[in-house]
């Protein structure tokens, strides 16, 4: 490895990084001070939290760092998390009332790097998250964050790994990666939509061509049986809910593509059971909406159409009109190109009603960036949303793409730590 990582590689049963340093592998933290980046989903296969096995193990955490929605995820998207010193909640009284607890997201965008002195006298960060597979899901870019301030400071890093839920092959890769220019939460290093790679693989990735010298002091101690071809059902692992709107396997499965929605006044479904899962508006006509994506543009998904109501967020209220993704085939599901695809149906829909178009791209400030449309930002570029606002076939806004996907296919390949 070029990188300057130690990988600790195992074989055996799909066990995650956690699994592993619980079963007494990887670096002895024992005397240690750590400060502890988690959230809800950093378990093991018993569905314990990392803040107990750490106790069990007799690691001092001294802080705990959360990412956006918090250290519990109880916060909604873009919601403010407060970044003064918490206590710690009261299920975590193995560290008693007093561990700080430090928002890694807060009121700007600068609050979405920690300082030095959330670390207190740790001489370990230590990251546990799990992330979805697509560049817009934010915990992998406050993993690297969080590294490049610990490396800088001389703390050691320690990354505990977790299988990529939707797969790394390179078959899976979809979209491009970022223009200069464009680059934000939701794009923080230039990579893929659908990238492909672990938090370990994309952290290294990110903080090698960052230029952050690492001098052995990272490390990533990686799952064990997990391959690049396996999606989270086959790894024997629980789901647990990473974020608010990311209930379910399917749910990650279609976040690629149906993200984009965040662009646009659409509802992506938040305020429903099934975000992400579900898109409409009180104006669209779920079922002509349906039969205008055509079958090679929905790999592994049927549209449904249906009604819903969401009872927060976007159309609050408000009955709207749309179709529900249903995931029939995972491993043929490539969901950028059916969000794509919808899109420029949606478009068509709107401006074919009386008026002004019926469509509007999202304008308000996205993940503190006010003066580039949030498509764009998700995008990548603005080639997105000129293309749908062109006219262009998705099959042709896609092909656009192709060569950008093909370059960073082959730049993530030095990178890649599992078979």
């Amino acid at each position: 490895m070029s990188n300057g990582a130690t990988h600790l590689v195992e074989t055996g049963s799909v066990q995650s990084g956690l699994d592993r340093l619980a079963a007494g592998e990887g670096p002895d933290l024992s005397r240690c001070h750590v400060a502890l980046l988690c959230h809800p989903a950093s378990v093991d296969k018993r569905i314990r939290h990392v803040t107990d096995i750490f106790h069990d193990l007799g690691v001092t955490v001294v802080s705990l760092l959360g990412p956006e929605h918090g250290i519990e995820a109880a916060a909604q998207d873009m919601a403010e998390v407060p970044g003064d010193p918490l206590l710690s909640p009261s299920q975590d009284a193995a560290y008693g009332p007093r561990t700080p607890q430090y928002s890694l997201y807060g009121k700007n965008a600068a609050s979405l790097r920690p300082t030095v002195d959330m670390f207190g006298d740790a001489n370990w960060l230590v990251c546990d998250l799990q992330d979805v597979g697509s560049r817009y899901y934010t915990y992998v870019w406050t993993a690297v964050m969080a590294a490049e301030v610990a490396l800088a400071d001389g703390r050691n890093v320690l990354i505990l790994d977790r299988p990529n839920p939707i797969g790394g092959g390179d078959h899976s890769i979809e979209g491009a990666t970022i223009e200069t220019g464009f680059e934000s939460f939701v794009g923080f290093h230039p990579v893929a939509v659908r990238h492909g790679m672990t938090l370990g693989e994309l952290t290294c990735m990110a903080l090698a061509e960052r230029g952050t010298s690492t001098r052995d002091r990272l490390k990533v101690l990686t799952c064990s049986g997990w391959r690049r071809d396996m999606l989270f059902p086959a790894t024997g692992l629980r789901w647990v809910m990473p974020s608010p709107n990311m209930p379910t396997f399917d749910t990650a499965m279609v976040y690629p593509g149906q993200c984009l929605f965040e662009g646009t006044q659409l509802s992506e479904g938040r305020g429903t059971t099934r975000p992400f899962e579900i898109v409409g508006a009180p104006w669209v006509d779920g079922r002509a909406l349906a039969d205008a994506v055509t079958r090679e543009e929905r790999p592994g998904i049927v549209l449904r159409p249906l009604r819903f109501t969401p009872t927060f967020h976007k159309h609050v209220g408000i009955t709207c009109g749309g179709v529900q993704l249903h995931v029939v085939d995972a491993n043929a599901t490539r969901s950028l190109g059916t969000a794509v695809a919808l899109l420029r149906e949606l478009w068509r829909q709107g401006a074919a009603r009386r008026g002004a178009n019926a469509f509007r791209w999202r304008t308000e400030p996205y993940e503190f960036v006010s003066d580039i449309p949030a498509v764009d930002l998700l995008a990548g570029g603005s080639w997105l949303r000129e293309g749908i606002e062109s006219g262009v076939p998705a099959p042709d806004l896609l092909a656009s793409q192709a060569d950008a996907r093909d370059a960073f296919i082959a730049r993530r390949r030095p990178f890649l730590v599992y078979d």
